[in-house]
């Protein structure tokens, strides 16, 4: 089976390469640049061209039987700066990949929403799959967008989509800029010794997920014949304070940070439903929050 990951070459899509490459399957990556942090693997076929290039896109979808849809090129901390961009690159640039799709029939697709911006603030904790889409964040308001049309282009041309709603992921070879991935901001700052920063009071709580459970997951979901919505997360939710403290217990280094204004799209409390996933899917996570801190903050020491 040939797969095409679109966005391949980013943190999720790296280890997502790793796990499909070690149960065999024959894997085309689709991304605008190279792996940040390891050199091409030999044994993978990679397309190097942005996501607009709708000619270079058609032939990477060439012989390919399901497509994973990774890329995005907005965070939820920068969406709200422009939000026409967002839509134009994300939403139309996923429409039109659609219509390829159907051009080539394609039938498969499996999607990474956000489990973290697409509920908004939420009305019950833990959120179910169910719970009102609510957004409060362009990332948001654009991944509920794209969700909607894989749902009208599988009732219209029979595209069978799985969408996966991923809290918050961490863990080796995420970017650690800033922008996203609280846990791996932190870390490098630490090794750094640089002030590490915090939004409000630290209160705010979140679900984290390693990106090694959450890859095995997306791989899982494209060999089930399901379609649908499933939640990825621990079920376990973790205070920004709660975040520091653990990562002062695996490095063994003390930090004191400094708090700044809260932002308006961060809500409060945050934490997956997971019970679908584990009982359609057999799914569960396996890293627990220290062991995946600690692996992150390992390989960020021998890689910064």
């Amino acid at each position: 089976m040939k797969i095409l990951i679109i966005g391949g070459n980013g943190f999720i899509g790296s280890h997502l390469v790793d796990s499909l490459l070690s149960h065999g399957y024959q894997v085309r990556v689709f991304d605008r640049s190279p792996e940040k942090f390891r050199a091409p693997l030999p044994n993978v076929e990679y397309r190097l061209y942005d996501f607009n290039d709708f000619s270079a896109l058609t032939e990477a979808l060439e012989g390919i039987d399901i497509v994973f849809h990774l890329l995005s090129t907005t965070a939820p901390s920068t969406s709200n700066i422009n939000p026409a961009s967002d839509i134009e690159d994300n939403l139309v640039g996923t429409i039109k990949l659609l219509q390829i799709m159907v051009q080539k029939k394609i039938t498969r697709m499996i999607y990474i929403s956000s489990g973290g911006t697409v509920y908004g603030v939420p009305q019950i904790v833990p959120i179910p799959e169910s719970h009102p889409l609510n957004p409060i964040c362009s990332y948001g308001v654009v991944k509920v967008a794209i969700e909607k049309y894989l749902f009208m282009y599988q009732q219209l041309y029979g595209i069978r989509s799985v969408i996966l709603r991923p809290s918050n992921p961490y863990g080796e070879r995420q970017g650690h800029g800033g922008v996203q991935g609280v846990i791996g901001t932190f870390l490098d700052k630490l090794i750094k010794n640089e002030q590490i920063e915090i939004w409000g009071d630290g209160s705010v709580v979140r679900d984290f997920i390693h990106v090694t459970d959450l890859a095995k997951l997306c791989r899982i979901a494209a060999e089930k014949d399901v379609c649908g919505v499933y939640n990825t997360g621990t079920g376990i939710g973790y205070s920004i304070l709660d975040i520091l403290d653990v990562i002062r217990n695996v490095s063994g280094k003390n930090c004191v940070p400094t708090f700044s204004l809260g932002r308006k799209y961060d809500v409060p409390r945050s934490i997956l439903d997971i019970s679908k996933a584990k009982y359609e899917l057999k799914w569960y996570p396996h890293i627990d929050l220290k062991q995946g801190v600690a692996r992150t903050y390992d390989w960020l020491v021998n890689n910064s």
